[in-house]
């Protein structure tokens, strides 16, 4: 999840997500060759981009940690205060790449905890013309895959609403074996398609931020917030005022995506995000600190990307069918590697997880990372024909 910030007003633009991912150099396709190519360096001074201009269409940006120690993140930012795209997780030596198509306007490039966080970034040109974006050549296979996605988003938005709020009337009846139960099927949905709900400002901090990501823990609330009440405390107690602000603002989330549209890029990049949230917090431990529900967020974000690549599949089998064929296999691998682990509608606890264990399922969402993260590329490549 992204850093929080003072809450932005929201546009009703489309958005365009930018993979998460903070591996090594998660290199773009060659397809986006034709492309602008954007460097963006961060320092502890700032994160500078140059260009810091471009035209409107399709852009790859090329992002490195120059020797940064508070500063992991870059992300760009619409006038209307929506994040376009980010990459995090990028340690001091460590560099990343993603494509997409970028509609004129005013943008700015931002990198939490640095001396100066914000600088402009502009891109000229007419907006959304059949030349700059594959989602408006009116091939019918992208076309197809965006209204795909459109509908899974909000469908999964309306059953984490249902989910929700069960949990939230399960803690304000006190019931803390019940809240228990229903925690990991609101969890669910919402993990599924979390780099939507990260593109929002401070919504996903709001709904989903853990202790160590809040300046003041007593503002602290949401999903993580409650959890540790009913796994650390035992009780409900004080929760009611909590559970109420979440589902006010899983609510906002619903009424969000249902003015949102997509980009074909949209999916790719926010498939690769989907398997950086597992590679950052879930295969490590350290999203569910409390319930140790993380192989449930791990199995989640995997379905979400899963679901995202499908809908792209009958276009990238016409550029690209051994790439489909790749990553087919290589989803498939890692959806096995979880099944031993699975226990009813659930998953086992992480913590009766062995070291080798760990390392078995982080090896196989790694080798799936590394391709799925070239198909922004194809897809951006595609516009540029």
């Amino acid at each position: 999840m992204s850093r929080p910030r003072l809450l932005l007003a929201l546009a009703a633009s489309p958005l365009l997500l930018l993979a998460a991912c903070g591996g090594g150099d998660a290199g773009g396709s060659s397809d986006a060759s034709a492309a602008g190519t954007v460097h963006v360096s961060l320092t502890d001074d700032g994160c500078t981009a140059e260009p810091s201009s471009v035209p409107a269409g399709s852009t790859t940006f090329e992002v490195v940690n120059d020797g940064a120690g508070a500063v992991t993140e870059a992300e760009l930012v619409n006038a209307g205060g929506r994040i376009v795209g980010e990459r995090e997780n990028l340690t001091p030596g460590l560099s990343a790449s993603f494509s997409l198509d970028l509609e004129a306007g005013d943008y700015t490039v931002q990198c939490p905890n640095a001396a100066t966080e914000s600088s402009p970034f502009t891109v000229t040109g007419a907006s959304a013309t059949p030349s700059t974006t594959a989602s408006a050549t009116g091939d019918p296979l992208f076309a197809a895959a965006t209204r795909g996605y459109q509908d899974y988003v909000r469908a999964q938005v309306a059953d984490l609403v249902t989910a929700t709020g069960a949990f939230a009337a399960a803690v304000e009846a006190g019931d803390v074996e019940r809240a228990k139960a229903l925690y990991g099927p609101a969890r669910a949905p919402y993990e599924r398609v979390e780099p939507v709900a990260e593109s929002f400002g401070d919504l996903d901090p709001l709904i989903d931020a853990r202790v160590a990501d809040v300046e003041d823990p007593a503002t602290w609330g949401g999903f993580h917030r409650i959890e540790q009440a009913l796994w650390v405390d035992g009780t409900t107690a004080g929760m009611t005022p909590v559970a109420r602000e979440l589902v006010a603002h899983v609510a906002e989330l619903d009424e969000l995506v249902a003015t949102t549209t997509y980009q074909p890029a949209d999916l790719a990049n926010g498939a690769s995000a989907l398997l950086d949230e597992v590679a950052a917090s879930k295969v490590t431990g350290e999203e569910e600190a409390y319930s140790h529900l993380d192989l449930l967020d791990f199995a989640a974000n995997v379905e979400g990307a899963r679901r995202a690549f499908d809908l792209l599949t009958p276009a990238l089998q016409v550029t690209d069918p051994e790439l489909v064929a790749d990553l087919t296999t290589r989803f498939d691998a890692v959806t096995a590697s979880l099944a031993p682990y699975r226990q009813g509608e659930s998953y086992v606890s992480y913590t009766t997880l062995s070291p080798e264990q760990v390392r078995m399922l982080a090896t196989g969402v790694d080798a799936l990372a590394e391709p799925l993260s070239t198909v922004s590329g194809k897809v951006v490549g595609a516009a540029s024909r």
